[in-house]
């Protein structure tokens, strides 16, 4: 079964690895929507993989670490594309979050990237 709780997020960044003149080189903003997927089965008891209060207690210091930061000067997003926060995100997710098994990442409505690890 899989299971998932979802979040948004407001940061800035901007892409010092394209070329002059590519309009992601210059600081912009977006507002993130993440969702994390664990997979799993319920607890035979509790009748759930997870209490979505614990998920939320695990993702939301990751998430305030990116909302209304520029993302560039945080270690690792240097170059932050959508790909690479995706890689980070998870990265600071799965040692609390075994069961993680897709996180889904949208840069705008429309644009976005699955990542389940390597």
């Amino acid at each position: 079964m899989l299971l998932y709780k979802e979040f948004t997020f407001d940061s800035a960044h901007f892409l010092p690895n394209v070329p002059d003149g590519h309009k992601c080189k210059n600081i912009h903003g977006h507002t993130y929507r993440l969702r994390v997927w664990l997979k799993g089965k319920p607890d035979p008891q509790l009748g759930w993989i997870i209490d979505f209060a614990e998920l939320k207690k695990i993702i939301k210091p990751v998430v305030a670490q990116l909302d209304h930061k520029l993302m560039n000067d945080l270690p690792g997003l240097e170059n932050p594309t959508c790909e690479l926060i995706a890689v980070w995100i998870w990265d600071q997710l799965k040692p609390a979050l075994p069961a993680m098994h897709r996180i889904e990442l949208h840069e705008t409505p429309t644009s976005g990237v699955i990542y389940e690890g390597e």
